[in-house]
C-alpha cells in the first residue's frame, strides 16, 4: 500500500515492497477479511433491479464450496479454469475459488465467438470452464476439438452441472493451498501485431504489483467510505485487476453492475444512486458521457477519484471532467504483460494535459533506443520497464520465443513509444507495433486478418485502426477479393457479420476497402503503416 504522502517525490521516497513469499490472491481478497464482524465485499445490482449484497464471510464460504466443487471433478494444482461470465458474484467466486484451489483462472469475453473462444481455451488446455447458458451455446460446437475440456459448470441452466445446485451440496470448509508469490495463478490474453494472441501468464504476486498503480491515480485509495466500480468487464485486466481484487484486498466493496450495452445516462444515474466514491471510466465511456446534457443537474453523484487508461486523454475531455465532476480524471498506462506502472494523481502531482504521469512508485521506467540504451530527456524511444517487477507478467504461455522477444536484457520491452520529459512525465508517442486501441480494448491485427481470409470471398486481408472521435481507432480492413468476386456495399456488409460473429463486436472491421494488392516487405509482411497512412 502507498504510503500517506504531501508530494509524488516524498510517495517514491517513502514506498517499499512487502511481498512475502507465501501469497495466495483467493486468501488475501476474501478470507482475511470473514473474520469478525462481517463487512460488504459485493453489491450487486440485478438485472431486474434488485440489490443482493455480499459479504466476505459469504465469499469465502461459497468460493470454499466451488473449490471443493472443481477438486471433486478432479481439476488440482495449474490446472487451468476458464471463466467466460460478465460483471456477476459468481465470476468474482469463480476466480477466488480458482486461485485457492492453486489453479490458474483464464477470465474470458463474454463477446468472443465461437473461433476467439476455441483459440484460447485449446491454447490454454482448460480443463473447467464456469460460464453462463449463452456460453453454453458457443462451445457447444467446440467440444469434440477441446479434448482436454472436461468440466462445464453453468451458473443458469443448460447442458452442464448447475453451478448453485452444486455450490449447496458441497462442504463450505477448505483449506487454501500454500501458494507462493512467484507460483502460477492467472493466464489472461493480449493480443499481437503477428499470429494468434498470446496468454500473459502472471504469478500470484500480480496483484501486490498493481496495488500503487491503482492506489495512485485512485487519489492514495482507499479512504473512509469508499465504494469502486467500472463498466469495464472483468474478463480484461483493467476490470479485473485495476478495480475487483484491489478492492477487495482492501476490503472496500465492489458495485457489480455490467451494462448490456454501455449508457452514459444509465452511468451517471448508477453513480448517483450507490454513492460510488471511485470509479475506473476507460476513455471511450468518458466520451460517451460528455455527450449527456447537464448531467449535474439532473442527478446528485459524488465521486471522489476517476482512473481512466487505454489511450491518452485530451486536454478537452479533461477539462469536461473537471467541470461535470469537480475533479481531474487521473490517466494511467500499463499494458496486460506490466501493468499501471505510469499514472497521474492529482492531488500530490500537477497534471500536465496530455502526459502518462510519472512512474508509479515501486517500478523503474526508462525509454530505450532501438540498441535497448536508455535515451535522454526528450527523445521518443521505447517504454520500457526493469525487472524484476511485482507486476511483470512470468512469461508468454506456452511460447518461449515471444517471451524471450519481449525482453533486452534487464528491460521488458513494452513496445509503445514515448518521450520523457526532464521532470520525469511520459507522452506517449505512438506504438511501435501495431496494435488497435479501440474502446479501451487492445486489438490484435492478426487474429482479426485470420479470420477475414476464412470467408470464401477473401483472398488477402490486412487490419489496421485508423482515427476515431469516440473509440480513439476503429478497426478498418483493406481486403483483396479472390478472382469471380465484386466489391460493393453488400459484400462488405456480410464481411463485417462475417468476423463479427466469430470473433467479437469491438473486433470487427467498421470501415472496409477493396484494393487490389497489399504492400509488403520482401519477405511477405504486411506494412500496416502504409495503409494507415492512405486511410
Amino acid at each position: 500500500m502507498l504510503p500517506r504522502a504531501d508530494s509524488y517525490d516524498e510517495l517514491r521516497t517513502k514506498f517499499r515492497w512487502r511481498v512475502p513469499a507465501r501469497y495466495n490472491i483467493g486468501v488475501d481478497v476474501c478470507d482475511k477479511w470473514a473474520e469478525g464482524p462481517d463487512r460488504t465485499a459485493l453489491i450487486h445490482r440485478q438485472a431486474d433491479g434488485a440489490v443482493r449484497r455480499y459479504g466476505f464471510l459469504e465469499l469465502k464460504r461459497l468460493s470454499n464450496r466451488l473449490a471443493n466443487v472443481l477438486k471433486a471433478q478432479g481439476l488440482d494444482r495449474d490446472d487451468r479454469v476458464a471463466i467466460l461470465l460478465p460483471q456477476a458474484p459468481e465470476t468474482a467466486i469463480a476466480h477466488i475459488a480458482a486461485y485457492k484451489l492453486g489453479t490458474i483462472a483464464v477470465p474470458l469475453f463474454t463477446l468472443f465467438g465461437p473461433e476467439a473462444l476455441e483459440y484460447r481455451l485449446s491454447h490454454s488446455g482448460a480443463k473447467a470452464l464456469i460460464t453462463d447458458r449463452a456460453g453454453l451455446e458457443k462451445v457447444a460446437d467446440l467440444r469434440d476439438r477441446l479434448p482436454e475440456l472436461t468440466t462445464l459448470i453453468s451458473i443458469d441452466g443448460g447442458p452442464a452441472l448447475d453451478f448453485h445446485r452444486e455450490l449447496a451440496r458441497a462442504s463450505d470448509g477448505f483449506k487454501p493451498y500454500a501458494t507462493a508469490a512467484e507460483d502460477p495463478a492467472l493466464i489472461i490474453y493480449t493480443s499481437g501485431t503477428t499470429g494468434p494472441p498470446k496468454g500473459a501468464l502472471h504469478a500470484h504476486r500480480v496483484l501486490l504489483g498493481h496495488l500503487p498503480g491503482v492506489e495512485m491515480p485512485q487519489d492514495l485509495f482507499p479512504q473512509a467510505g469508499d465504494l469502486f466500480w467500472t463498466p469495464a468487464d472483468w474478463a480484461w485486466i483493467g476490470g479485473l485487476l485495476d478495480v475487483l481484487l484491489p478492492s477487495l484486498h482492501h476490503g472496500v466493496p465492489v458495485l457489480v453492475h455490467r451494462f448490456p450495452k454501455f449508457d452514459p445516462e444509465e452511468a451517471f444515474a448508477t453513480l448517483a444512486a450507490f454513492g460510488v466514491r471511485n470509479a475506473f471510466m476507460p476513455p471511450t465511456a468518458l466520451k460517451m458521457m460528455r455527450a449527456v446534457e447537464r448531467p449535474r443537474d439532473r442527478w446528485s453523484y459524488a465521486l471522489r477519484s476517476i482512473g481512466s487508461g487505454g489511450e491518452t486523454l485530451g486536454a478537452e475531455l479533461l477539462s469536461w471532467g473537471r467541470e461535470t465532476f469537480g475533479l481531474t480524471v487521473n490517466e494511467f498506462y500499463g499494458q496486460t504483460e506490466c501493468n499501471l506502472i505510469v499514472s497521474n494523481a492529482a492531488k500530490i502531482l500537477p497534471v500536465r494535459d496530455g502526459s502518462m504521469g510519472r512512474a508509479v512508485p515501486g517500478h523503474e521506467l526508462a525509454v530505450l533506443d532501438d540498441r535497448g540504451q536508455p535515451l535522454p530527456a526528450g527523445e521518443p524511444g521505447i517504454v520500457a520497464v526493469k525487472r524484476p517487477d511485482p507486476v511483470m507478467f512470468l512469461e508468454y504461455w506456452r511460447d518461449p520465443e515471444a517471451t524471450a522477444d519481449k525482453f533486452a536484457g534487464e528491460w521488458l520491452l513494452t513496445g509503445d513509444r514515448a518521450r520523457q520529459d526532464e521532470e520525469g512525465y511520459f507522452w506517449f508517442d505512438g506504438r511501435e507495433d501495431d496494435v488497435i486501441s479501440s474502446g479501451g480494448y487492445r486489438i490484435g491485427p492478426g487474429e482479426i486478418e485470420d479470420c477475414l481470409i476464412k470467408h470464401p470471398a477473401v483472398a488477402l486481408a490486412a487490419a489496421v485502426g485508423v482515427p476515431d472521435p469516440l473509440r480513439g481507432e476503429r478497426v478498418k480492413a483493406f481486403l483483396v477479393l479472390k478472382p469471380g468476386h465484386e466489391p460493393g456495399a453488400t459484400l462488405a456488409a456480410e464481411i463485417q457479420d462475417f468476423v463479427k460473429s466469430r470473433l467479437a463486436a469491438h473486433e470487427y472491421p467498421r470501415d472496409v476497402a477493396f484494393v487490389d494488392d497489399l504492400p509488403m516487405t520482401a519477405t511477405g509482411k504486411i506494412i500496416r503503416r502504409k495503409l494507415r497512412e492512405g486511410a
